[in-house]
């Protein structure tokens, strides 16, 4: 998994509610909890995760939707309601989240690698289903094997990522493009910024893979609230 970096004059904390907006999460840098220890240690970096094809990126750009005559009418925006769980059936995850706030070098903090099937979302950010941009990120392996969201490339549009609140709602969002970025270009305010509808990103780490290194860049789900049970 990697971290990502405080951005300079990114503001504090605002709101009744204390919440820190997503201004605070910039650049992707790279941490030892990405180094693709079991690819090292066991020999199988020819295999790496699979990655998203050109087919999976954005057809448009991210927060833009059809209300046209005939057009998906997506649900309103729910209130804040910290999530428990995230489920992607299509590629088998199903897993507890738990809340990750910042390290004090002001990278976003990560799930214990120990622990394979947990997922953690940015609580000082946007809850899942809310108006804004939810983060949820997690490791693609540990030195053990695969963790959590290592078929996270292999996501197609179309598939659907559920959420399950705390107030017993569970959010469904649709899943608008999956596409992998280098660390050097990776578009911060596409995958971080300002949405005006509820949407959901699911980070984890891919692109190349160097045995010096680890992984070089991220792979990003972008989905949006599109039903609500």
């Amino acid at each position: 998994m990697r971290g990502v970096r405080r951005k300079s004059g990114a503001r504090g904390k605002t709101g009744a509610r204390g919440k820190t907006g997503n201004a605070v999460i910039g650049a992707v840098t790279a941490v030892a909890l990405c180094s693709g220890a079991w690819l090292l240690r066991s020999g199988t970096e020819e295999h790496p995760p699979p990655q998203p094809s050109a087919a999976q990126a954005a057809s448009a750009a991210p927060g833009t939707h059809d209300h046209g005559p005939g057009a998906h009418r997506d649900p309103a925006p729910l209130p804040p309601s910290p999530p428990d769980r995230v489920r992607i059936p299509a590629i088998g995850v199903d897993t507890p989240l738990m809340g990750l706030g910042l390290t004090p070098q002001g990278s976003l903090d990560v799930p214990p690698p120990e622990r394979e099937n947990l997922a953690g979302w940015y609580e000082a950010g946007t809850t899942p289903g809310e108006r804004g941009t939810a983060v949820v990120a997690g490791h693609v392996d540990n030195k053990e094997g695969p963790a959590v969201f290592y078929e996270l490339g292999a996501l197609h549009k179309g598939r659907t990522i559920e959420v399950e609140r705390r107030d017993g709602s569970v959010a469904v969002f649709t899943v608008d493009a999956n596409e992998v970025y280098d660390a050097k270009d990776f578009p911060d305010e596409k995958v971080y910024g300002a949405a005006s509808r509820p949407e959901l990103r699911v980070i984890t780490c891919g692109g190349t893979y160097s045995k010096k290194t680890g992984y070089q860049g991220n792979v990003v789900v972008f989905a949006h609230l599109t039903a609500v049970r």
